[in-house]
């Protein structure tokens, strides 16, 4: 699923539409899986005697733990997502409360990436965009990022290339 049409301008068009790599999320998945597993050994291996009561306290305790070990970091997961039209790159996140930023590809300068030996096992990294703000904005677990940025720099020297001036170059 993409990027709502009404959140994009007039003729802009989703170049990527992606949300931060799985393995953001493996751990969290890992634990709830060992959690449901814990939930029934310790329903089957329960004595006899402290049936359902024991029970009811077991899975108490699984769900307790599974929401925040498991179910609110995949929620976030679900819910975050980079977007790379031909205009600008728009970061939505948020469960219940919505945050979005949105940078238009003219502000940026530079980009690069960077990817660390897990990363490269699993086709991710991180992408780094330097605007005119002092601390660059870093996209982590992107998906194919060397694909990103390559599309990125054609659309970035397109963009400059038809204003006139160099990325990088201030008036």
């Amino acid at each position: 699923m993409g990027l709502p049409r009404r959140f994009l301008g007039e003729h802009e068009h989703v170049v990527f539409h992606m949300r931060t790599h799985w393995k953001r999320i493996f751990g969290h998945v890992l634990i709830g899986i060992v959690l449901l597993a814990a939930g029934i050994a310790g329903t089957i291996f329960m004595p006899a005697a402290a049936q359902p009561i024991g029970s009811y306290i077991v899975w108490g305790v699984v769900v307790i733990a599974f929401i925040p070990a498991t179910l609110s970091p995949v929620l976030k997961w679900l819910s975050s997502t980079f977007t790379i039209t031909d205009r600008r790159i728009i970061t939505r996140t948020g469960i219940l409360n919505k945050r979005g930023h949105d940078i238009p590809l003219s502000r940026i300068a530079n980009v690069s990436y960077e990817h660390s030996f897990i990363d490269r096992i699993f086709r991710c990294g991180t992408l780094i965009l330097q605007t005119s703000a002092e601390e660059p904005l870093r996209l982590d677990d992107i998906p194919r990022v060397e694909q990103v940025h390559v599309r990125m720099t054609e659309m970035l020297f397109s963009i400059h290339q038809q204003a006139g001036s160099q990325p990088g170059d201030r008036a």
